[in-house]
């Protein structure tokens, strides 16, 4: 079965954007990760570093221009960059299909951060920040061993609305070609680039005691968006009043967020499907999608909600405490 899943995972990829996929550490991960990997084990880590780390699509932008409003005390302009630019994705380069063709390919009209990302990140000016869906025993040894303790927010995210999420964001950007039904077989099957799912979000939880780490979630930013502001505030050493946690709420808005073009990926998308860079097929859709709990309500037939909630109990028995975390 396993076998299987692993050949599912690389036939629905687009032909040009297709790899094969390996274990490094338990996780599941495209084998151009190999390239990366020592690079981002001996990644020079510094203290005044501010690392959003999650797993694929559980708010991880949302968080990030939290967080760079915050450290930057609400300046919009700056946050007029593209955010690939200035909260790079320290293994974009390893593990991602658009990365994998323009390596592969020798595509030259792309910018540094996509070929070699650690490197981008490594030649940031301080204070940098950085982005990493690395589980925590991939993340760089300095923040492993506690011999760096750069800030980290980690955000989780309802598994069956991270699944559906997450197959419109790789079906959009990535060049999956899967059904929606082979996704969560995949998802469920652990068999998703960053997974195993429940692996990722325990590793976090289990060093939440850390105190350079942040843990928050997805549902708490829908419903009390002000009360994050201000734990994430407090966490990164800033002082909101209420003017400016208003002030950052209004600019996180969902409707703000979907019309950022520095945030959007609009510009990427039209590129992918002007350049068919992953075949003749035209994908029409949005970065930001919904943003919405529970889509997966109208999203899952019940036989796959009932495989999701079997899928979830058999990783959670043994973690009452960390499900009484998400379910709060």
């Amino acid at each position: 079965m396993s076998d299987d899943l692993d050949s599912l995972a690389s036939e629905t990829l687009s032909e040009r954007a297709r790899t094969r996929f390996t274990s490094i550490k338990g996780v599941f991960l495209p084998e151009e990760y190999k390239d990366f990997a020592d690079a981002i084990e001996n990644f020079e880590v510094r203290d005044d570093d501010v690392w959003v780390c999650s797993f694929p699509k559980t708010g991880t932008t949302w968080t990030q221009e939290m967080v760079w409003g915050v450290t930057h005390d609400n300046d919009f302009d700056s946050s007029k960059e593209d955010i690939h630019i200035r909260f790079p994705f320290l293994e974009f380069s390893g593990t991602t299909s658009f990365a994998r063709v323009a390596r592969r390919e020798k595509v030259s009209d792309v910018p540094s951060w996509v070929l070699n990302s650690v490197e981008f990140c490594n030649g940031l000016s301080s204070p940098r920040h950085i982005k990493s869906h690395l589980p925590f025993n991939l993340l760089p040894r300095q923040i492993r061993n506690g011999e760096r303790k750069p800030k980290i927010i980690y955000t989780t995210r309802n598994a069956k609305d991270t699944c559906i999420s997450y197959y419109h964001f790789f079906t959009l950007l990535e060049g999956h070609r899967s059904t929606f039904d082979q996704m969560c077989q995949l998802f469920v099957g652990d068999k998703v680039i960053y997974g195993p799912f429940w692996n990722h979000l325990l590793g976090f939880w289990e060093k939440r005691h850390m105190t350079n780490l942040l843990l928050i979630r997805f549902e708490d930013m829908k419903k009390d968006l002000h009360a994050v502001i201000k734990r994430t505030a407090s966490f990164l050493g800033k002082e909101f009043n209420n003017k400016k946690i208003q002030a950052l709420a209004d600019h996180l808005s969902f409707a703000r967020m979907r019309d950022n073009p520095s945030l959007n990926r609009s510009d990427f998308i039209e590129y992918l499907n002007n350049t068919k860079f992953y075949g003749n097929s035209k994908y029409e859709g949005h970065f930001f999608r919904d943003g919405n709990c529970g889509q997966w309500k109208t999203a899952m037939s019940s036989e796959l909600e009932e495989k999701f909630d079997e899928w979830i109990k058999k990783n959670l028995k043994d973690h009452k405490d960390f499900e009484l975390y998400l379910d709060n």
